[in-house]
């Protein structure tokens, strides 16, 4: 028996109970995506019509959606006989950030308020930018603020280049953002930048620190590149991953997993820029996990690419490329293995601002029974307790797990 975790970060389906706390009563992102394409409105060279997930809706999800939504979307309709158990899933971590998201799906929930920088100009500390620049070397940081990543990219980065002061902004997460071009600044100077911001923001409680590289050589031509980097605070306490490597178990994390757990328990760790390389990462590790073994994956391309950039049109294409891929993995699953695919929060493309949206994630999981609902589980822990209880892991972990009883 093994067990697969797959995260499609961001893809929620329709506001939490709570949404109204985090100002995203009404959100919806692959409600809304679907609604987009249904319109017309996310027709391309690429793509037309309605959204068309052929795969992902013959295991569930339309009928996961209804579930979390009350309601029916051309493109997520329900069907008869699904080919995985389905259900949907509500946080209940303070936030709607990645890691407390992804630690919840492990079984811990962040229970606490992480550290959030103000929503004004500066946005940070003068003690904090003053001794981060001293330890640093630094001339002096640009930005300051709260900002889309590519925006900010593209008003700074000449200038960024020009003065070699990096380009310092947060947003609604609990994050403090460096953005440098990777030749004038340096990859291994900005990483190292980012680790002297880790220590300076540790006494405010500030959840991760993240190395933002860029290339080109003007506005019009800046990108980030796939040497992304996140320092993170480590979990409080042993999560699913940790308990499955202190039993010896073979646990394989593709992604940025690595980085949202600061490297604890998450054992052979394989990269890869984009999800279409990310799915072959996950391929090559289903391929060679061993039996009682975890794999635990992130496909980041929905949230940052199109989610964070409020671009529907290239949201819909993503996850119309995952789903011609699942027929690939589901190839390389055994008899008795568990694949649980979900995600971590929402991103909505159709919502103000640039921020994640707090929402209801889905549940499909493949060998649970086909056809069955899960119903509405109050906690992402659910999903832990349930791999661990697939693969008979030891250790003690919230959540009740959704799998029939044997």
């Amino acid at each position: 028996m093994r067990a697969f975790i797959v995260v499609l970060d961001s893809v929620g389906i329709s506001g939490a109970p709570d949404a109204s706390l985090y100002g995203d009563a009404g959100s919806d992102t692959l409600g809304h995506i679907a609604e987009t394409c249904a319109r017309g409105e996310a027709d391309g060279a690429e793509r037309r019509g309605p959204l068309a997930l052929p795969n992902l809706v013959a295991m569930g999800l339309g009928n996961a959606y209804r579930l979390s939504s009350g309601r029916s979307v051309q493109g997520l309709e329900s069907v008869d006989k699904p080919s995985a158990s389905y259900g949907c899933a509500t946080e209940i971590s303070k936030g709607k950030d990645t890691p407390s998201g992804h630690w919840e799906i492990a079984g811990l929930p962040v229970l606490f308020e992480w550290g959030l920088f103000p929503h004004q100009t500066p946005s940070f500390p003068a003690a904090l930018i003053d001794e981060l620049c001293r330890r640093a070397g630094l001339p002096g940081v640009l930005g300051q603020r709260h900002a889309s990543g590519t925006e900010i990219i593209g008003q700074l980065g000449e200038e960024h280049i020009r003065s070699g002061k990096p380009i310092c902004y947060t947003s609604a997460d609990s994050v403090f953002q460096i953005a440098a071009h990777e030749e004038s600044f340096g990859l291994d100077r900005l990483y190292e930048v980012c680790r002297i911001a880790k220590i300076l923001t540790e006494p405010l409680n500030i959840g991760r620190v993240i190395a933002r590289p860029f290339a080109g050589t003007a506005a019009e031509n800046f990108r980030r590149t796939g040497n992304r980097r996140d320092f993170t605070t480590p979990p409080s306490s042993p999560t699913l991953l940790d308990h499955a490597i202190a039993d010896g178990r073979d646990v394989i994390t593709v992604g940025k997993i690595d980085d949202i757990f600061a490297q604890s328990g998450t054992g052979r760790v394989l990269k890869g820029t984009g999800n279409e390389a990310l799915f072959e990462r996950t391929l090559e590790g289903a391929e060679t996990l061993d039996a009682g073994g975890l794999l635990f994956a992130n496909f980041i391309d929905f949230d940052s690419l199109y989610g964070h950039r409020r671009d529907s049109a290239g949201y819909a294409l993503a996850l119309e490329q995952f789903d011609r891929r699942i027929p690939d993995l589901l190839e390389r699953m055994k008899q008795d293995d568990l694949l649980v695919i979900t995600a971590d929060h929402g991103c909505d493309p159709t919502w103000q601002g640039s921020d994640h949206t707090r929402e209801q994630v889905p549940i499909l999981a493949w060998n649970a029974r086909p056809g069955r609902s899960i119903g509405k589980r109050s906690t992402f822990s659910d999903i832990g307790m349930s791999v661990a209880q697939h693969i008979g892991l030891p250790g003690a972990l919230p959540g009740t797990s959704f799998l029939p009883s044997i």
